[in-house]
């Protein structure tokens, strides 16, 4: 049914007073037996539903959710994100809502710590965290969690049972996929799995894209390949590419797990007479600009715009609506070439 039933309308359809629709309603004082089957009858014929929004803003609770995001000034990677936090606060404005946005060095853990250390100060109801060091992540959620504030993480996954939802990508999938990519257009040789800036052992989505990669070669019958792992460090990723490459002529296939794919593809475009593909993450302007040269031959695109906006309104939506935060948001595993790149540009 269309029409929409006020207390007064399903008091007559009852035959009980307001009063007492009040109190079935609101789950408050006392109703006799008899009259809480009447009333229930009603709701249930009309399909009753609860105006969740009027609740909350008559309750004149003010809900406060904290995003930690690596700054974007440093790593332009999560720039996209801001967009997404931005359309999640346009959407909400009207609600009694406090969304903010604190920053840390993605460089540095000792950064990480200290901003959260300023986001469980100020007690919010929630907290959108990005979990770039795993076992300092892992301690703040147990914080967190102590306090009874709810923590959602997006981009990449870590394993706590506090967490309450995971926004982004399988990461593990997400890996096959770039195998998949390298072998159609590769063929033999030596293909190596490139980290670039971060300590492997505390970096979870690094991990399961070099799992993903290798299980998809793993179940290949006479692989042709011989797959290696590279791992890099600023200032020396170029040089240390470069050696690398000269001490390895077999090398053919590269797959870069971060969004650094451009200092591999600079050192790559100064070799001549060679052709070495590479699959990558992230559409960042450096990015795009080899794989228009056709330097890199496909990126993953994770889509971190939508990923901090689904993070935020799974929680608003809960705190607003009382809707249940989903355990896993998984989002599309997007194949990007300089075909199509513009289409996922804004």
């Amino acid at each position: 049914m269309d029409k929409k039933y006020t207390i007064k309308d399903i008091a007559k359809l009852a035959g009980v007073s307001k009063g007492t629709v009040d109190r079935v309603l609101h789950k408050r004082g006392k109703v006799s037996p008899a009259a809480l089957d009447k009333v229930n009858e009603v709701l249930k014929v009309i399909d009753y539903e609860p105006n969740l929004i009027a609740r909350n803003l008559k309750n004149n609770k003010i809900y406060r959710i904290c995003i930690v995001l690596p700054d974007p000034k440093i790593d332009t990677y999560w720039h996209p994100c801001l967009s997404g936090i931005d359309d999640a606060v346009k959407e909400f404005k009207a609600y009694n809502l406090i969304i903010e946005t604190f920053y840390f060095n993605p460089e540095k853990k000792k950064s990480f710590l200290k901003t959260n250390k300023e986001v469980l100060e100020l007690s919010p109801d929630a907290v959108l965290l990005t979990p770039l060091f795993h076992k300092e992540t892992v301690d703040v959620i147990e914080e967190y969690n102590s306090l009874n504030i709810i923590v959602n993480t997006f981009n990449n996954q870590v394993e706590s049972s506090f967490v309450k939802s995971f926004v982004g990508q399988d990461l593990f999938r997400s890996g096959r996929v770039a195998a998949k990519l390298i072998d159609s257009i590769t063929g033999t040789g030596q293909i190596a799995i490139v980290h670039i800036d971060e300590t492997y052992k505390n970096a979870i989505h690094m991990q399961e894209k070099e799992k993903g990669f290798r299980n998809y070669f793993d179940e290949k019958e006479n692989s042709p390949y011989t797959i290696i792992t590279l791992k890099l460090k600023n200032p020396n990723v170029e040089l240390s590419c470069n050696t690398f490459l000269n001490e390895n002529p077999e090398v053919t296939g590269i797959f870069v797990t971060t969004s650094k794919s451009y200092q591999i593809a600079k050192v790559i475009s100064e070799f001549k007479g060679k052709k070495i593909r590479v699959v990558g993450y992230d559409l960042i302007d450096e990015n795009v600009t080899y794989l228009n040269q056709g330097v890199i031959d496909f990126m993953i695109h994770q889509n971190q715009k939508r990923q901090a906006y689904l993070g935020i309104t799974s929680l608003v939506e809960h705190f607003l609506f009382q809707n249940e935060i989903p355990k896993m948001i998984f989002l599309p595993i997007d194949i990007v070439n300089a075909e199509n790149a513009e289409y996922y540009i804004e």
